[in-house]
């Protein structure tokens, strides 16, 4: 059998190489190792910052924002000032007709003086009375004397009587007028009063310095104030101070404090950081789909008036800060690498009785072996978005792993579904 190999070996020397060659070829890949699709990436253990924060959204308001109304119905006749206009405390904004209103007060002043003038009268009616008074008693006190010698008889005596007593009757009657004059002169200044008050009314102005914010009238609009005072114009008070109300889920407002640090932007200055501080946080619950939030005042300074009422904030409420910490991004915590490369898994220490077994938490750091990390299990500080501080196992310098990374064509985009699948298993 192998003198016949031979034998056809050196007939067909060609062919005899080729099957060499496939031979060898089949062997080389059978004995090469499984090359790899992917690669770890790394990042060195480092020394910073380290910071927890809330995200949230919210509105841009002025501080004080002031709603100008009016208390009288009428044609407005005259507007002073528009949209963004500067304003006085004092300053007068707007008119309205103030016809009708006039004609009461005159209306008023006529009846104050006629009343004056009917009390001028019964104050005359009470001198008279009383000096009708006076003779009457003298008169009866004479009848009674004469009445007592025998003078006078006793029908004199009591007709002296009866006009005394009708004396003093017609005195408390022209009191009585008196006091029904004083009366009507307070009612009808009273009156005056209130038509002068609506008259002064009919001119609008500003009670508080700032910028006008919004008009919602115009020449020859027609208001009434009835059970609800309408509103004309709003007055931001001090536009270089502004607030913003942030909405906060409710699973985060339990972090929330006053006096903590505050980062936000907008979207008209996208690359400007605005920095600000929490001042209260209010504790009636807001509902929205089933959502429960809760509304967070946050003061910022607002010298420059970049910032508008109304604009939307992008805010970031700082709840923990550490630095110069021994730090790892937060994403390196949940990374893992792939089934294959891990080797045997670590032991947690068991937990003590009555306590809920938490899985202790672990970092691969990079070895000589790309594909062979090495499981490191780690204590943990104050846990942020971007940073984590590590308390003890790990040192500053090491390469820890933070994500996978495709090696396969640029066409192909399985870099993400690499990092997901690592993660996930």
């Amino acid at each position: 059998m192998f003198e016949a190999v031979r034998a056809w070996v050196k007939r067909h020397r060609v062919w005899s190489a080729i099957i060499a060659l496939i031979f060898l070829l089949v062997l080389y890949r059978a004995l090469r190792p499984t090359p790899h699709d992917y690669e770890y990436v790394s990042e060195a253990v480092t020394r910073g910052e380290v910071l927890r924060k809330v995200s949230a959204s919210g509105k841009v308001r002025a501080l004080n924002t002031i709603k100008v109304g009016t208390e009288v119905s009428g044609q407005v006749t005259k507007v002073y000032v528009d949209f963004n206009s500067p304003v006085k405390a004092g300053q007068i904004l707007a008119e309205i007709d103030s016809t009708r209103v006039r004609a009461r007060v005159q209306q008023s002043e006529a009846q104050v003086a006629l009343a004056r003038a009917g009390l001028q009268q019964t104050v005359a009616n009470v001198a008279r009375s009383q000096s009708e008074l006076e003779i009457q008693q003298r008169d009866f006190a004479r009848q009674k004397a004469l009445a007592d010698r025998g003078f006078v008889s006793k029908a004199g005596l009591d007709l002296a009587q009866s006009k005394l007593n009708s004396a003093r009757n017609a005195l408390q009657v022209a009191l009585a007028q008196t006091q029904s004059g004083n009366a009507q002169i307070r009612q009808g200044t009273a009156e005056l009063s209130s038509a002068q008050l609506d008259l002064n009314r009919t001119v609008i102005i500003a009670p508080a310095s700032g910028v006008i914010i919004n008009k919602l009238v115009e020449p020859g609009t027609t208001v009434a104030a009835s059970f609800q005072t309408p509103n004309l114009f709003e007055i931001a008070a001090d536009t270089n101070k502004m607030q913003v109300e942030a909405s906060v889920d409710e699973a985060d407002i339990g972090q929330i404090v006053e006096g903590q640090n505050v980062t936000f932007t907008v979207d008209s200055y996208p690359d400007d950081v605005f920095r600000a501080k929490v001042r209260q946080v209010r504790k009636a619950s807001v509902e929205t789909q089933n959502v429960v939030s809760y509304l967070v005042i946050i003061d910022v300074n607002n010298a420059d008036g970049k910032l508008l009422p109304g604009m939307t904030a992008n805010v970031e409420i700082i709840t923990g800060a550490k630095a110069n910490v021994l730090r790892v991004p937060t994403n390196a915590l949940r990374f893992r690498p792939k089934l294959a490369d891990r080797g045997a898994p670590k032991k947690d220490m068991p937990a003590a009785p009555g306590k809920k077994e938490t899985p202790a938490p672990m970092l691969y750091l990079a070895g000589s072996d790309p594909y062979r990390p090495t499981q490191k299990q780690v204590q943990l500080g104050l846990q942020g978005d971007d940073y984590t501080e590590v308390t003890s196992g790990i040192k500053a310098g090491d390469k820890i792993l933070v994500r996978t990374k495709s090696l396969k064509p640029k066409t192909q985009t399985e870099d993400n579904a690499d990092e997901n699948d690592s993660a996930a298993s």
